[in-house]
């Protein structure tokens, strides 16, 4: 039923992360024993590429050799981190862009560099992402150092620039300060969090996403962003659903086995209780991705 946007693996064993619970990425077979009792009959891998995100750098490679033992099931995007190539804002990234796609690549994603939209190493990115017609994952960060994804500031001003300077080119948007701007009430102090309570008008994800159409929205709630944008105030994310029917991605961003997976419920008890109608739960669980993916 359900096909995932947004997940990450491994093949080979690293480092954990240097946190309490010392999390790491699940295996193909452990998203498989996790997300298929689920309904999830494919995920899309996105690599690890940049080394902001994490201590070991990923390589398409390990996705591709993933998506082989797993076939069907893995459906693999490329990373290309913009200072590939000869670290410089000219560099011919479709090149590279152009091998990893005919090897089965969907897209490109999670860029998680920590550079700002309008950085000219970024906008070559997706400059040669949009000309060769693929999909990117994106994650925000508020400042630069600290975090990692690309910064932009309360509003989203960067990125509403990229929406404009590059129409053609389909942005997935995740992570917390971008699903924080559901609320046109949110605060610097709370955007790199998970705001609570009822939903504001005028936020800018909303703003964004009736004004641009190549803006998408990446549901994945195992960072919590994207489910808590929705389930905050359910009124307002019953109808949000509706209304971007057609530009909402289900996922799940399985970063460890122990995640939980609280969109699944949401979504299959808002649609079995008529919240939402049964078009719009099938696109955002599978249909939208199916086309866009051209599966």
């Amino acid at each position: 039923m359900f096909i995932d946007i947004h997940v990450h693996t491994r093949m080979f064993e690293g480092p954990r992360q240097d946190s309490e619970f010392g999390s790491y990425f699940a295996t193909p077979q452990e998203l498989k024993d996790k997300l298929e009792p689920l309904g999830v009959r494919a995920v899309v891998a996105l690599p690890i590429l940049s080394p902001e995100c994490l201590w070991v750098v990923q390589s398409n490679e390990e996705y591709l050799w993933a998506a082989e033992e797993y076939p069907g099931f893995i459906i693999p995007f490329m990373n290309v981190d913009p200072r590939m190539n000869g670290n410089h804002p000219d560099a011919d990234l479709s090149y590279l862009m152009r091998h990893y796609k005919s090897r089965g690549c969907k897209g490109i994603g999670e860029v998680t560099c920590n550079l700002p939209f309008d950085d000219p190493f970024m906008e070559n990115l997706f400059r040669h992402a949009e000309a060769n017609e693929l999909p990117l994952t994106f994650h925000i960060a508020p400042q630069q150092g600290h975090y990692y994804g690309i910064i932009d500031r309360l509003g989203l001003p960067l990125l509403e620039g990229a929406l404009r300077k590059f129409p053609r080119l389909k942005f997935l948007g995740h992570s917390q300060p971008f699903w924080a701007e559901i609320g046109g009430d949110l605060t610097e102090e709370a955007r790199a969090g998970y705001p609570k309570g009822k939903v504001a008008e005028g936020g800018a994800v909303v703003r964004l996403m009736r004004e641009y159409p190549n803006l998408l929205g990446d549901l994945s709630p195992a960072a919590g962003s994207g489910y808590n944008a929705i389930s905050r105030d359910r009124e307002f994310g019953y109808a949000f659903l509706e209304e971007f029917q057609d530009r909402l991605f289900f996922g799940t961003d399985v970063c460890d086995p122990r995640n939980e997976m609280d969109l699944v419920g949401f979504l299959n008890e808002a649609v079995e209780k008529g919240y939402i109608s049964r078009e719009c739960y099938e696109r955002i669980g599978w249909k939208n991705a199916e086309a866009l993916l051209g599966l």
